[in-house]
């Protein structure tokens, strides 16, 4: 027989649950846009804030407020401390290695299938984890159908997800596919749940692990807390296209700065280095034969006959005697 209840509270524990899981998404998909504006160690920091946010806030703490509102008729229910701290730890990884391949896998698509294949088969575990922890006095049993379409939504969910990854940036974007994330995270869990059947034992025994109230709360409010410092930090940093704009600004500083010392090398050389050729003009063409080469009415003068030294006036005022004799006519 069945006694389930997965809505003690009414519309408020989906209605949390869905508005945790955008929260987780919409600041995973912002932390992943960072991390593909940054290089080495800021990147890796970025993808483990992404997977914090996603897999712990988005996916893990959803599942778990969707499980606040989860009760059995005739028996209570205890959670097994560690099987549930590991099913937050598988979230978180699964995510991370999943945001890791497509990221370093530069957007190929069997980086993007493998990812989402991984992470999906992740989250499923991580959600029926969660349910195995559970301790109560009563049996479980789950319908297969309804299980393999719960993986299916969970390989879907995380392969649009990382998808979302690499196309989204501007936040209107990111907004969208956060609400789009929650729907898919939201319809595996009660998927999953509604595949589990409960019979209650008729002698009720005694039920080990730790409350509800007593675990799982203070649990889920540190991740809470987490999420919401890195949601400080992500306000607080520099978005991608401001970015962008500073690179292309030192780009353009640098550049003026080697112009200013090649014209101060030029201008000042340094001894003992050959300054730098200098560009030689053009000859100019010389005019043809038809056009005068001086001015109408200047025209060059022909320079006047030098005298000869020998017919040059003595020092006393006597012309001194020509050397040459003269030459003898013959006769015929």
């Amino acid at each position: 027989m069945t006694a389930v209840n997965h809505f003690t509270y009414g519309p408020l524990t989906p209605l949390l649950a869905y508005v945790m899981s955008c929260i987780g998404s919409m600041l995973g998909l912002r932390l992943t846009a960072q991390a593909h504006a940054s290089r080495g160690g800021s990147k890796v920091r970025w993808l483990l804030g992404a997977a914090i946010s996603i897999g712990g806030t988005g996916v893990w703490v959803m599942h778990f407020i969707g499980m606040m509102g989860f009760q059995v008729e005739g028996t209570q229910i205890k959670y097994d401390v560690w099987l549930t701290a590991a099913s937050a730890a598988v979230a978180i990884i699964v995510v991370g290695t999943g945001l890791f391949l497509v990221s370093y896998g530069r957007g190929r698509l069997l980086a993007l299938l493998g990812g989402g294949l991984l992470t999906g088969l992740g989250v499923a575990s991580m959600h029926y984890l969660g349910m195995y922890a559970m301790n109560m006095s009563a049996q479980v049993s789950y319908d297969r159908v309804t299980v393999a379409i719960s993986v299916v939504i969970a390989v879907v969910a995380a392969t649009a997800a990382l998808w979302f990854t690499l196309r989204v940036r501007k936040p209107i974007w990111i907004t969208g596919a956060a609400l789009v994330m929650g729907v898919a995270v939201s319809g595996m869990h009660y998927t999953g749940m509604y595949a589990m059947h409960v019979t209650v034992d008729s002698e009720p025994g005694m039920i080990a692990g730790a409350d509800a109230l007593d675990f799982l709360v203070p649990l889920m409010t540190v991740i809470s807390l987490i999420t919401l410092t890195m949601l400080l930090m992500v306000i607080l940093s520099p978005s991608e296209e401001e970015l962008h704009e500073d690179a292309e600004l030192l780009a353009k500083l640098e550049l003026r700065r080697r112009t200013a010392q090649q014209q101060q090398q030029l201008a000042h050389p340094s001894p003992g280095v050959a300054p730098a050729p200098m560009p030689m003009a053009a000859p100019t063409p010389q005019a043809p034969f038809s056009q005068a080469p001086f001015p109408q009415g200047s025209y060059p003068q022909a320079p006047a006959p030098q005298a000869d030294p020998s017919s040059m006036p003595a020092p006393g005022g006597q012309a001194q005697p020509s050397r040459r004799q003269p030459s003898r006519s013959r006769r015929r």
